[in-house]
């Protein structure tokens, strides 16, 4: 202090004033371009976990599909020549295929698994239709049916637009509907002129599966028949 005046460091007051920090518009820059900066990140990371969520939707339709084709598979295969009594105590054959009725295919199969062995057949009557978009899978606990025996249906696949089914007969030839409402076997013109009742049909001798989802277009699948 000289002569009651204070003498300033100017060389403190520019340390001052550079520590003070960034002017309004270097904060105003800096912010939009952090702003750019997280939405680029936030929209690549979006699109990643689109993607991600995508192909997991994918990969779980799939599945579903496979299962369904696998479960039809292994009914078709287990095939057995036992016809039943429905509710209306009518004989139906062991296989029924109609492609205009409530089933699209109605079967008995064997191997039905009974681990708590229970007294009752290792038969079942298994049907498929398609309602609603869903293929349902339909069975009952008894063959041979009453008025009251229930049914219990289970939704294989969702988003089905089409299903169309065809049987290999005898003669190497596709037919639509099982038994072939076009033709009449020998057996059954022979009981005919004995008058007596006609014989039941075998099941066929294979089967091509054609499946239309909205998820992976038309799909063709081959079965065999045991037997």
């Amino acid at each position: 202090m000289i002569n009651g005046l204070r003498i300033i460091n100017h060389n403190r007051v520019l340390s001052a004033k550079s520590a003070a920090g960034f002017t309004l518009l270097e904060l105003l820059i800096s912010m939009v371009i952090f702003a750019l900066i997280a939405a680029m990140a936030y929209s690549g990371l979006n699109n990643v976990l689109l993607a991600r969520a995508q192909t997991e939707a994918r990969t779980q339709e799939l599945y579903k599909l496979q299962m369904a084709l696998t479960v039809i598979e292994r009914d078709i295969e287990q095939t057995v020549d036992r016809p039943v009594r429905d509710e209306y105590g009518e004989t139906q054959a062991a296989f029924v295929a109609n492609e205009y009725g409530d089933y699209l295919l109605e079967f008995t199969r064997t191997g039905w698994m009974n681990p708590l062995n229970l007294a009752r057949s290792h038969l079942q009557r298994i049907a498929y239709s398609v309602k609603d978009e869903q293929l349902i899978r339909s069975l009952w606990y008894v063959l041979d049916r009453a008025q009251d025996s229930e049914r219990y249906d289970i939704v294989l696949l969702d988003g089905v637009k089409n299903l169309e089914i065809r049987y290999l007969d005898d003669k190497k030839e596709w037919q639509r509907s099982w038994p072939p409402q076009s033709s009449t076997s020998f057996s059954q013109i022979q009981a005919q002129a004995q008058n007596q009742p006609p014989a039941v049909p075998e099941p066929p001798g294979g089967m091509v599966m054609e499946i239309e989802t909205k998820s992976f277009g038309k799909l063709e699948r081959w079965f065999h028949l045991p037997g």
